[in-house]
């Protein structure tokens, strides 16, 4: 009866040595997130792919929104605009945004008017990490959620959401509504 071991395949040693790889880089940037990552549970491709996009966070530089493109994406003001130039702009914008792995979730409740405005005023004139992995998407909450959650509820929060927060918070529910403004935005691929 032979005892002896399977032989690692190359895959296995050449992920074996990524991962080493990416374990010194992440050295100066060690925090307790690569500590939460139990190892035991993720095969090393998988690993390595959420020690890469660590890295990646790391190495990125923080720049406005506006400055990831090239020339910069300066946008004309809303007020300069017809309403059919503004829905032309507003539509060109989503898909340069889109290239840049910029999604805009929570819409449809504004007009094209409102969002084009959150689009020139917040989104473009916010510092952001500009992560350069395939993967990675930069969602926008445009309901803005963070500060007030009247939209949200009323326009996105599931039967569920709605009464988990009933069951949290005391002061009533505002009403469903459907959203006004229905668009078909682009998604990340699955």
């Amino acid at each position: 009866m032979s005892t002896a071991r399977p032989q690692p395949s190359d895959s296995e040693v050449d992920d074996l040595l990524r991962n080493a790889q990416l374990r010194d880089e992440l050295e100066p940037y060690f925090d307790e997130s690569i500590g939460r990552l139990n190892v035991a549970d993720l095969p090393t491709p998988v690993e390595n792919e959420f020690l890469a996009s660590m890295l990646a966070w790391e190495r990125a530089p923080a720049l406005p929104i506006s400055q990831w493109f090239e020339p910069e994406l300066i946008l004309p003001q809303p007020e300069e605009l017809s309403d059919e130039a503004l829905h032309k702009t507003l539509w060109e914008t989503i898909e340069k945004l889109f290239t840049k792995r910029i999604l805009l979730d929570f819409t449809d409740h504004l007009s094209d008017r409102a969002l084009y405005c959150l689009i020139c005023r917040d989104i473009l004139q916010t510092q952001e990490k500009k992560v350069d992995a395939p993967k990675n998407y930069l969602h926008w909450d445009c309901s803005d959620a963070g500060s007030d959650n009247d939209v949200w509820l009323r326009y996105y929060a599931s039967d569920d959401d709605r009464q988990a927060w009933a069951d949290d918070f005391p002061e009533p529910l505002p009403p469903r509504e459907a959203p006004p403004y229905r668009r078909d935005m682009p998604k990340a691929p699955f």
